[in-house]
């Protein structure tokens, strides 16, 4: 009887943990993307660990680059003019950079990079984002992965 009870507390205190993170969700309005870009899947995810977080993954498409590699680039440049700064991505495979601030961080990859990522075992996301950015490959669409979270401060 007591092993339940124990197991009941903690479930508690863990969905209590999760619920203070779901009003810091990064408002999407607040992400720049370079012009000729559109987000094709968008998930929220979070997690009500010790360091409880909500973020956004996130699909983007842009048909005008001529490949993700193309369009990474551009985000890139598009971030550094608006005085992003660069930050540590968690693969070789991304990048990423922090808003004047540091109250907003996003961590970006081709679509390649993030699914090399992913199979690695390095990174996670969601089976949506996944399919996503599976599908955009085989359609030869340029795309990039973006995770958006809050910064540090």
């Amino acid at each position: 009887m007591g092993y339940v009870a124990a197991i009941g507390a903690v479930a508690v205190a863990l969905g209590g943990c999760g619920q203070s993170s779901v009003q810091h969700t990064p408002s999407l309005a607040q992400l720049p993307l370079v012009p000729g870009t559109q987000v094709t899947t968008e998930v929220r995810r979070c997690d009500p660990g010790a360091n409880a977080f909500c973020a956004w993954e996130l699909v983007v498409a842009g048909r005008r680059y001529g490949n993700s590699e193309a369009l990474l680039k551009a985000e890139h440049h598009h971030l550094r003019v608006l005085g992003w700064t660069s930050a540590d991505a968690d693969t070789g495979q991304q990048r990423a950079q922090d808003s004047p601030g540091h109250k907003l961080r996003v961590t970006y990859a081709t679509a390649d990079g993030d699914l090399r990522g992913i199979d690695l075992g390095w990174i996670t996301r969601s089976r949506q984002v996944q399919l996503a950015l599976s599908h955009a490959m085989f359609e030869h669409t340029p795309t990039i992965s973006i995770l958006y979270e809050e910064g540090a401060s």
